[in-house]
């Protein structure tokens, strides 16, 4: 929704201004933590409720959070600023565009690897290191399995998609015959 990823981007930047100060390896895994907690809908629900202060709140998603940075005044102001704001549900938004962040400045990006068969040990290795060499960036793969691909692997990076897949080769060569 490109509402709330306009919202979320100046939450974003801002906390990884204040990441790069310190451990954003620990930011990361702490603003992935709190957008699963505040996703869920029982904690919405709380956090909207006018019987329940923000302090309250506030206590309620850093108890359920492990980081360490959980007790750093930083990850508080987040969180109570989100809240004043009536912004909680923007978590998870944030935590997308807090890893492309990340992932820009490491000169890496995700990829999603949809494959027909599950890819294991040197096969993923090998795998990952060629698609590394044709994207020209530092890989960090999330590995699928979707056996209507009948075989091959589909590549999401960002938004470059290589379909190599048996059903992408059918589908176009279906369509170069019905043309």
């Amino acid at each position: 929704m490109a509402e709330l990823a306009t919202i979320a981007r100046p939450y974003a930047e801002a906390l990884f201004g204040v990441a790069e100060a310190g451990d954003v390896a620990a930011w990361s895994t702490l603003v992935a933590e709190l957008a699963q907690v505040a996703a869920l809908p029982d904690v919405l629900s709380v956090s909207s409720s006018p019987k329940v202060s923000h302090e309250q709140v506030v206590d309620l998603l850093f108890s359920a959070v492990q980081s360490p940075l959980k007790n750093s005044a930083e990850a508080k102001n987040l969180v109570q600023m989100l809240l004043a704001n009536r912004r909680l549900e923007l978590l998870p938004e944030i935590r997308e565009q807090f890893e492309a962040l990340k992932n820009a400045k490491e000169g890496a990006a995700d990829a999603l690897i949809v494959s027909a068969f599950p890819l294991e040990g040197a096969q993923l290795n090998d795998l990952v290191a060629s698609l590394e060499h044709k994207f020209k960036r530092k890989l960090k793969p999330t590995v699928e399995v979707d056996k209507s691909l009948i075989g091959g692997v589909r590549v999401t990076v960002g938004d470059e998609v290589l379909d190599t897949s048996v059903r992408a080769r059918l589908a176009s060569m279906q369509v170069a015959l019905s043309a």
